[in-house]
């Protein structure tokens, strides 16, 4: 046996083999179809969802030569010129086609975007299609690079399909898991395939001592509600939110939010009443201090909630889910007065003066403020600027 991992060893090689990512192989193919309308394509979503997998699987399916570049290389304009310029322009020595790779184009440092004007200008005019990955690439800086490319989101792959997939890589390797070991697993990666697979293999070679997701043990609000909507009631469902790094009472406005966008009519209906009888339970164990009532809480908020829908609603398709509105607006909030602070700490440091007048002061500061020269002096941040240009 060798000591390969079996991420490398079952990475797919064809767009057959990527599970749970249809819509951007279909998107994918749509592009290179109409290249050169874009040049660039820009593969982005989080770590482990398959985004160098997928650029390396349509080489293989066009026939194509890869030539492969990281964030590091694009920190240094004339060594971009030098490498990427004649790669975008030749031909390849062994095949009539070629994909230009830019992976982790989000692992730029702020501090370190030379190359990244030079790459905009090297778009326009390259030969060969251009994949660019990137976890993140909602940054500011990346503005220019979004328009000039077909964005494609690789979305979290879904716990039921990374089990199958672990069930898969098992049964290859002659290993045997029991299900609530390989579940766990699934539901631990939160949606990292990549994390999943390395976690199966730990504990396939006894690497874990039987410690499941160690490693991460929280679940994110997401994968939770996948867990609730999409898959059957089990005891599983009932322990899903004790893995949940979030208050209830957020919780239960994220289940709030999201219910309508799965279920319909009586469903809808059930999956309501159980969320009332859960807000009626919180404010009785509060008021009452009634804290064994505390698991008819969880029990209708997971359990209840999961078991409203119809059978047939089981795994079926993906949701992207919502931020609950009032959330959004509670931490939008939160991020203004963050600014106002900073702003006036730098302020009466200055001034010497102390933070909590600059605070009060903080309508007729903010007057001072507008001279770009008082800006410069207190090296205001571009995220304080535009909170007071939004004032």
């Amino acid at each position: 046996m060798t000591n390969k991992s079996w991420v490398e060893k079952y990475r797919p090689k064809s767009f057959s083999e990527i599970k749970g990512q249809e819509e951007a192989i279909a998107k994918s193919k749509i592009f290179l179809e109409n290249f050169p309308q874009k040049r660039a394509m820009i593969f982005y979503g989080p770590p482990g969802t398959g985004k160098t997998t997928l650029a390396h699987a349509i080489s293989k399916e066009t026939g194509s030569e890869i030539f492969e570049l990281n964030a590091s290389d694009l920190r240094n304009r004339e060594k971009l010129r030098e490498m990427l310029k004649p790669a975008m322009e030749q031909k390849s020595l062994f095949k009539n086609k070629k994909i230009i790779l830019i992976d982790e184009v989000d692992g730029i440092s702020s501090a370190d975007w030379g190359g990244l004007p030079e790459l905009l200008s090297l778009i326009i005019l390259t030969a060969y299609p251009v994949i660019i990955t990137a976890n993140d690439i909602w940054k500011k800086e990346l503005s220019m690079l979004r328009k000039k490319a077909e964005m494609v989101q690789l979305k979290e792959i879904s716990y039921k399909a990374i089990k199958e997939i672990l069930f898969e890589v098992a049964k290859k390797e002659s290993k045997i898991l029991d299900e609530e070991t390989i579940t766990k697993i699934a539901i631990n990666a939160k949606g990292d395939l990549r994390a999943a697979i390395n976690d199966l293999q730990s504990e396939a070679e006894g690497k874990k001592s039987g410690k499941i997701g160690e490693r991460d043990k929280e679940v994110d609000i997401f994968n939770a509600l996948r867990f609730i909507f999409k898959g059957k009631p089990t005891q599983e469902t009932l322990r899903i939110l004790d893995s949940v790094e979030m208050p209830i009472d957020e919780i239960m406005l994220w289940v709030e939010e999201n219910i309508p966008i799965e279920y319909r009519e009586k469903e809808l209906a059930r999956a309501i009443e159980l969320l009332g009888k859960t807000d009626i339970f919180k404010k009785r164990i509060y008021s009452q201090q009634y804290w064994r009532f505390l698991i008819y809480e969880n029990f209708f908020l997971s359990y209840g909630v999961s078991a409203s829908k119809n059978t047939d609603k089981v795994g079926s398709g993906f949701t992207s889910y919502k931020k609950p509105e009032r959330v959004l607006k509670i931490w939008l909030n939160n991020q203004k007065n963050e600014k106002k602070k900073t702003i006036a700490q730098k302020y009466a440091k200055v001034m010497h003066i102390g933070q909590k007048r600059a605070m009060h002061d903080f309508p007729i500061i903010k007057n001072i403020l507008k001279n770009p020269q008082v800006r410069k002096e207190l090296k205001l941040t571009e995220e304080e600027i535009m909170y007071l240009d939004a004032r």
